[in-house]
């Protein structure tokens, strides 16, 4: 009975290791991180990302096939047999062993922490000039965006979903980005702690009340990607949601001069306060429960 359970426990390993290299789509090659609508690198920065995500994960598989190998090695070799008697020798200590597995698994976490230190060096390097900069302004609950080049902003209004279906009853801020631009994103907060994330991108980063975080990024996959805020920040947190589009540059500068034509021209303050202030006099059209 012993062994027909060590063999079946076998083969659903085996198994659960052969179907998992089944995916389709690119999952697998992805780590089953987000990806963009045709499979493909979202922005500059996500192969980085993804690399680092499957390696870790490759590292911990060998790491863990290793320890049920020998796991599994000692339970079939030195299992008690019908005519053993009393108990098997009894080790205090072996010094080779608790050396090994002392030093192993700190070079593992030391090897593990230079490539995340290096790919988060890489993330958050802001050294090159950017083609255009975004301030992204995050509130209790939603987002304003001021495109500093343009002089232009976009002020967002909190999401209403509905109950049953939980999809937005209005529209949600967006965010567009040129492709193949360097972007380069100051964020800032008016109240409390909030991050801004873009799962297809896979990178977010904390916004901070009264501290200036900032990344950069190369959008290059043209399409619409669901945006929202990773960090608990109170009761509609959830709701706190924008879309990002990526277009070509044409659409992009039409954006720009649409925002232009409807007055929304200059910068939207910074200021820590839940009312955004807005230049020059202009006034928010209030949403669904009267609030900006």
């Amino acid at each position: 009975m012993r062994r027909r359970g060590l063999a079946i426990a076998g083969l659903a390993i085996a198994c659960a290791m052969f179907l998992s290299g089944c995916a389709s789509n690119g999952t697998a090659s992805s780590g089953w991180l987000p990806q963009g609508t045709n499979g493909g690198e979202v922005t500059s920065n996500t192969g980085r990302v993804t690399s680092l995500w499957v390696g870790t994960w490759i590292a911990a598989l060998v790491v863990g096939l290793i320890v049920w190998g020998l796991t599994i090695y000692v339970m079939v070799r030195y299992r008690r047999k019908k005519d053993d008697v009393g108990l098997p020798p009894q080790l205090r200590y072996n010094v080779p062993i608790e050396i090994l597995y002392t030093v192993v698994p700190l070079f593992m976490v030391a090897v593990l922490f230079y490539y995340t230190a290096r790919d988060e060096s890489a993330l958050l390097d802001v050294s090159v000039k950017p083609d255009y900069t975004v301030n992204v302004v995050a509130k209790q609950w939603s987002w304003d965006f001021n495109y500093v080049d343009a002089n232009v902003y976009e002020a967002g209004v909190q999401v209403a979903l509905d109950r049953n279906t939980g999809e937005p009853l209005n529209a949600e801020p967006v965010l567009y980005l040129p492709i193949n631009k360097r972007v380069e994103f100051i964020l800032n907060a008016r109240d409390v702690i909030h991050s801004f994330w873009v799962p297809a991108f896979l990178q977010k980063l904390d916004v901070l009340p009264g501290k200036t975080n900032r990344f950069q990024v190369v959008p290059t996959q043209q399409g619409e990607f669901q945006g929202k805020c990773a960090e608990l920040c109170g009761a509609y947190h959830s709701q706190m949601l924008f879309k990002v589009k990526i277009v070509s540059q044409a659409d992009f500068d039409a954006e720009m001069a649409k925002l232009k034509s409807l007055g929304q021209t200059g910068q939207l303050a910074n200021t820590l306060s839940r009312e955004p202030v807005l230049p020059a006099d202009q006034k928010l059209v209030p949403n669904a429960s009267g609030s900006n």
